[in-house]
């Protein structure tokens, strides 16, 4: 049974410490690794490119993660980047692991649409407005003011569904959420979110999110982040199954996939820390679903998505 992840943060790590490795490096300084999603039976791993605070707000260090992707990630022999449907559909037919790149913050594009352009360009095939706080484009989930998408936030929605970049939700404030829900054409995405209603924390999802997803057929990654799986400390794989549950009860069976936020946390769930020990997650996921469904939790869901809505050429 293969596996999608929709969301890891290994090119910060690696703009960061350029001492690190994707490859053959030392176990314990990256979550993620090409051994271990060898290892792991991964069909696609999304990387994401994310700017921290003391970086952000410029161009220079997108392009340095970029650069990082492609020194560090597709030089493994195995890794195949995907860019195109054709790409997704010749990746999993020649058994490689696929490489998809996505935005999460747009403060360095600095409201300039010719530079969502060049991204689109250069690989990016998903974008997140902002992080957890307010940019040009919009209110992030932790912003007390809590306000919507500005008006250059609204043409950044537009031309990403233009240039066919999938529209990310999962760091937007509700207001925003439901702007870019209105606004977008294309079916949205939420790459690393629980459900609010089983764990009350602002970057999971309201009922009523999930629904509109569910409505726009487009897809949620269930993220391993203890706390927002659950308020207790320990948090175990079968926490994370009610989350599943909770969207599949609401109508979601076709739109749930996974969102690690490896490499993004330093805190995890037990015996979850890590691609290679996912297998946990796929046999409890087993335990409740059949062996058909529990494909389309792990992997099927998001590679149809993608195969539909990705750039066919």
């Amino acid at each position: 049974m293969r596996i999608v992840d929709f969301h890891c943060d290994v090119l910060c790590k690696l703009l960061l410490d350029d001492k690190l490795t994707f490859h053959g490096g030392k176990p314990g300084t990256l979550d993620v690794t090409y051994e271990r999603l060898k290892s792991a039976g991964v069909a696609l791993q999304t990387f994401a490119v994310y700017i921290p605070a003391s970086m952000n707000g410029r161009l220079e260090p997108i392009l340095e993660s970029l650069d990082r992707f492609h020194q560090s990630v597709l030089s493994c022999e195995d890794m195949r980047w995907v860019r195109t449907s054709a790409d997704l559909e010749s990746c999993l037919n020649d058994g490689k692991i696929g490489a998809l790149l996505s935005l999460e913050g747009v403060d360095g594009l600095q409201g300039n649409l010719s530079l969502l352009r060049i991204m689109h360009q250069l690989g990016i095939r998903a974008a997140g407005l902002t992080w957890n706080h307010a940019n040009w484009a919009a209110d992030g989930a932790m912003e007390a003011r809590g306000a919507g998408l500005t008006a250059k936030g609204r043409a950044f929605v537009e031309e990403c569904n233009h240039l066919g970049i999938l529209v990310d939700v999962s760091h937007l404030s509700e207001r925003a959420f439901w702007d870019v829900a209105e606004l977008s054409t294309k079916p949205i995405i939420a790459s690393h979110s629980n459900s609010r209603s089983v764990c009350d924390h602002p970057r999971n999802l309201t009922d009523e999110q999930i629904k509109r997803i569910i409505a726009m057929r487009g897809l949620i990654g269930i993220t391993y982040v203890p706390w927002f799986v659950s308020k207790e400390e320990n948090v175990t794989v079968d926490d994370i199954l009610i989350h599943i549950e909770r969207i599949c009860e609401l109508g979601g069976a076709e739109q749930v996939m996974l969102g690690s936020d490896f490499d993004g946390i330093d805190r995890y769930v037990t015996e979850l820390t890590h691609p290679a020990e996912v297998w946990r997650l796929r046999e409890a996921v087993l335990r409740r679903y059949s062996a058909s469904v529990a494909d389309r939790l792990m992997s099927g869901n998001a590679l149809r998505f993608l195969s539909r809505h990705l750039p066919q050429q």
